[in-house]
Protein backbone atom coordinates (compact mmCIF):
# COMPACT_ATOMS: atom_id res chain seq x y z
CA UNK A 1 0.00 0.00 0.00
CA UNK A 2 1.29 3.19 -1.01
CA UNK A 3 2.45 5.65 2.03
CA UNK A 4 2.74 9.66 1.85
CA UNK A 5 6.69 10.59 1.90
CA UNK A 6 5.32 13.99 3.93
CA UNK A 7 2.30 14.71 5.77
CA UNK A 8 0.23 17.47 3.70
CA UNK A 9 0.03 20.37 6.46
CA UNK A 10 -3.55 22.07 6.56
CA UNK A 11 -3.11 24.78 4.57
CA UNK A 12 -1.65 22.98 1.45
CA UNK A 13 -4.91 20.77 1.88
CA UNK A 14 -7.45 24.18 2.56
CA UNK A 15 -5.67 25.67 -0.61
CA UNK A 16 -6.42 22.33 -2.47
CA UNK A 17 -10.36 22.60 -1.62
CA UNK A 18 -10.28 26.59 -1.95
CA UNK A 19 -12.30 26.28 -5.02
CA UNK A 20 -14.50 23.32 -4.39
CA UNK A 21 -18.23 24.50 -2.56
CA UNK A 22 -21.20 25.06 -3.21
CA UNK A 23 -22.69 28.48 -5.25
CA UNK A 24 -25.77 30.43 -4.40
CA UNK A 25 -28.67 29.81 -6.72
CA UNK A 26 -29.08 32.90 -8.83
CA UNK A 27 -32.96 33.28 -9.74
CA UNK A 28 -34.28 35.91 -11.61
CA UNK A 29 -37.60 37.77 -11.35
CA UNK A 30 -40.43 36.76 -14.30
CA UNK A 31 -41.16 39.76 -15.95
CA UNK A 32 -45.02 38.53 -16.88
CA UNK A 33 -46.01 37.01 -12.75
CA UNK A 34 -43.23 38.64 -10.34
CA UNK A 35 -41.82 35.34 -8.79
CA UNK A 36 -38.44 34.12 -8.83
CA UNK A 37 -37.27 31.51 -11.62
CA UNK A 38 -33.88 29.87 -12.38
CA UNK A 39 -32.63 32.08 -15.59
CA UNK A 40 -32.84 30.58 -19.04
CA UNK A 41 -36.00 28.52 -18.26
CA UNK A 42 -39.84 28.24 -18.50
CA UNK A 43 -41.54 30.31 -15.94
CA UNK A 44 -43.54 27.38 -13.49
CA UNK A 45 -46.05 29.54 -12.54
CA UNK A 46 -47.44 31.29 -16.21
CA UNK A 47 -45.53 29.46 -18.33
CA UNK A 48 -43.93 32.10 -20.29
CA UNK A 49 -40.28 32.36 -21.55
CA UNK A 50 -38.92 35.18 -22.87
CA UNK A 51 -42.59 37.13 -23.46
CA UNK A 52 -43.67 34.46 -25.57
CA UNK A 53 -46.26 31.71 -24.19
CA UNK A 54 -44.22 28.13 -23.89
CA UNK A 55 -46.67 26.18 -22.29
CA UNK A 56 -50.36 26.06 -21.09
CA UNK A 57 -49.99 25.95 -17.18
CA UNK A 58 -53.82 25.62 -16.99
CA UNK A 59 -54.08 22.96 -19.25
CA UNK A 60 -54.11 19.82 -16.22
CA UNK A 61 -55.75 22.15 -13.50
CA UNK A 62 -59.75 21.75 -12.59
CA UNK A 63 -61.95 24.50 -12.89
CA UNK A 64 -61.58 26.07 -9.13
CA UNK A 65 -57.67 26.04 -9.78
CA UNK A 66 -57.71 27.98 -13.10
CA UNK A 67 -59.79 30.83 -11.59
CA UNK A 68 -57.86 31.12 -8.75
CA UNK A 69 -54.88 30.64 -11.13
CA UNK A 70 -56.07 33.65 -13.37
CA UNK A 71 -56.78 35.73 -10.00
CA UNK A 72 -53.23 35.51 -9.03
CA UNK A 73 -51.91 36.22 -12.52
CA UNK A 74 -54.49 39.31 -13.05
CA UNK A 75 -53.41 40.72 -9.80
CA UNK A 76 -49.67 40.09 -10.03
CA UNK A 77 -50.37 42.30 -13.23
CA UNK A 78 -52.04 45.31 -11.59
CA UNK A 79 -49.88 45.31 -8.62
CA UNK A 80 -46.20 46.94 -10.35
CA UNK A 81 -48.39 49.73 -11.71
CA UNK A 82 -50.07 51.03 -8.79
CA UNK A 83 -46.86 50.16 -6.18
CA UNK A 84 -44.78 52.93 -8.69
CA UNK A 85 -47.44 55.40 -8.41
CA UNK A 86 -47.52 55.54 -4.41
CA UNK A 87 -43.94 54.99 -3.89
CA UNK A 88 -43.94 58.34 -6.44
CA UNK A 89 -46.44 60.13 -3.87
CA UNK A 90 -45.36 59.30 -1.08
CA UNK A 91 -41.54 60.79 -2.43
CA UNK A 92 -43.08 63.78 -3.38
CA UNK A 93 -45.61 64.77 -0.15
CA UNK A 94 -43.08 66.17 1.63
CA UNK A 95 -38.92 65.31 2.14
CA UNK A 96 -37.41 63.78 5.29
CA UNK A 97 -35.35 66.03 7.89
CA UNK A 98 -32.07 63.98 9.37
CA UNK A 99 -34.06 63.51 13.03
CA UNK A 100 -36.28 61.24 11.15
CA UNK A 101 -34.06 59.60 8.65
CA UNK A 102 -32.14 58.94 12.32
CA UNK A 103 -35.02 57.08 13.76
CA UNK A 104 -36.03 54.70 10.64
Amino acid sequence: MAVPKQRKTKSRRNQRRMHLYITKAILTICPKCKKPVLPHTVCKNCGFYKGQKVIDVLKKLTKKEKKAREKEIKKAEKEPARAGGEARQSVAEKPLSMEELSKR
